[in-house]
């Protein structure tokens, strides 16, 4: 295999990924067994994921705080759901210092115990709800089988806690988060995912009901983008998070806990990368625009430079890398940038100069059907319009594959079928945890979302035959 192209993702699509990851120098492997380096351009991506949510976070009055790595044993064993859903999972510490420790400490799975420990500190009265903390860090848990961004044993996410005084505002706060997540993955990273609420069997452990974010990939797998839980009062009854009311009454707080990770970065490479590379979407982009300068001799070197910085400085409002490296060919460098996902390419060339134009290539549109000359002047208007299109592009294009793969099989057979194929089933669907696992053994599918868009009426459960008045979603995942 060429060593500067990729293998194509319709001849191995884990083998396209994992080395894209590495090439376009998202991440790398860690000497750590299932541990990743994250590297700046993957991190620079992070950074903007990190931006466009904290800001929406603050806009609905959240606040960032940060809570200890280590977590004693003993808190998680007080929910007990929790502790038995993420035993197999937990790293723990037993020596600190040279000296065996009084009580194992858990490096984080993830921070309800703690933060419901403080909170149980913080809180005394209704006057002091709600508590509306998020934290932005990394969580460790100890998978088998990891891959770049998607399972790895460290991982990076936000996890934001709230408590509140009654169930009401704790669901709507649940629902809050999921339309934040929702806004974010389809208008940042034109990722169309659909919302909804997991079934028990898939819920978070300690929480009552959970909801999530589901994704459809290129090779047509679901992945779980972001999830919202209601934990109702379970944690508050576990660590004593109580409050006295207005009539001096105490009670339980009901407490959520949500969050999305470093694994939506392998969303964005799945759901709209190519046999050439990474496609970014220009809001979430590290770099928006990249300007390739074309010369062959000096002189056409200093009328095109002199462009080039004119180009630019016109461009400062936008996400701008200027490639002026001698020693790589145009071509080489056309290459690097499609395949580090650049949204918009601007060649500027001796020609180009004379007439006052630039080259315009577009990521998202590969070949000469993505490429256009404009007039420098006003370039800032035609660049800002032409991300925009972009962006507008990619999300209706990774929706039209989403609606193409997902189909309304009327009996198990063909839902089986369906399942084979790689495709997504909506199907009507009746609760039961046991019928659920039999789907899972006959197909390896499991049941993604219940959507919070239904369709209304009634219908007969794809696997009982019952009466109902649910859809969902069901199809093989990450």
């Amino acid at each position: 295999m060429d060593e500067k192209k990729l293998t194509p993702k319709a001849e191995n699509y884990s083998e396209w990924y994992n080395q894209l990851v590495q090439r376009a120098e998202m991440a790398d492997y860690a000497p750590v067994r299932g541990c990743m380096v994250v590297r700046p351009y993957g991190w620079s991506l992070w950074e903007n994921i990190q931006a466009a949510l904290d800001s929406r976070f603050k806009a609905t009055g959240h606040v960032n705080a940060a809570f200890p790595l280590f977590i004693p044993m003993s808190f998680l064993e007080k929910e007990k759901e929790h502790v038995e859903g993420f035993s197999p999972e937990l790293a723990v510490v037993t020596i600190g210092g040279g000296s065996e420790l009084e009580e194992p400490l858990i490096v984080r799975p993830t921070s309800e115990t703690i933060i419901g420990y403080m909170y149980s500190k913080w809180i005394q009265s209704y006057r002091d709800l709600p508590v509306l903390i998020n934290q932005w860090g990394n969580v460790v848990r100890w998978e088998m089988r990891t891959r770049l961004f998607l399972r790895t044993l460290e991982f990076y996410w936000q996890e934001g806690h709230t408590a509140h005084a009654t169930a009401e505002e704790a669901e709507a706060e649940t629902l809050q988060m999921l339309d934040i997540y929702t806004d974010f993955a389809r208008n940042e990273a034109a990722v169309p995912v659909i919302p909804g609420r997991k079934s028990e069997s898939e819920k978070f452990a300690g929480a009552v009901r959970s909801y999530t974010i589901e994704a459809m990939m290129g090779d047509k797998k679901a992945l779980q983008a972001g999830t919202s839980h209601n934990l109702g009062q379970n944690f508050a009854k576990a660590f004593d998070i109580q409050y006295l009311d207005e009539t001096n009454t105490l009670q339980h707080c009901w407490t959520t806990s949500w969050g999305l990770s470093t694994r939506f970065i392998g969303a964005i490479i799945m759901t709209h990368g190519d046999d050439q590379g990474l496609v970014l979407p220009p809001r979430l982009a590290p770099i928006q625009v990249v300007i390739v300068p074309i010369f062959r001799k000096d002189e056409e070197k200093d009328l095109v430079m002199a462009a080039v910085e004119r180009v630019k400085g016109e461009l400062s409002a936008f996400r701008v890398k200027v490639d002026d490296r001698m020693e790589v060919t145009p071509g080489f460098k056309f290459n690097e940038w499609e395949l580090r996902g650049v949204p918009l390419r601007l060649e500027i060339g001796p020609k180009d100069v004379a007439n006052n134009s630039v080259a315009l290539a577009r990521r998202d549109i590969p070949g000469r059907e993505g490429k256009s000359f404009v007039p420098q002047d006003g370039i800032a208007d035609t660049v800002a319009a032409m991300l925009t299109t972009i962006q507008a592009n990619m999300l209706e294009k990774a929706t039209q594959f989403r609606d193409a793969n997902i189909h309304e099989p009327q009996d198990y057979e063909a839902f089986k079928q369906v399942i084979a194929e790689d495709g997504w089933c909506y199907v009507w669907w009746k609760a039961n945890a046991e019928n659920e696992a039999q789907i899972k053994e006959d197909t390896k599918a499991t049941l993604r979302c219940i959507p919070i868009d239904q369709p209304g009426g009634k219908g007969r459960c794809i696997f009982s035959g019952e009466e109902t008045t649910e859809k969902a979603y069901f199809a093989k995942a990450y």
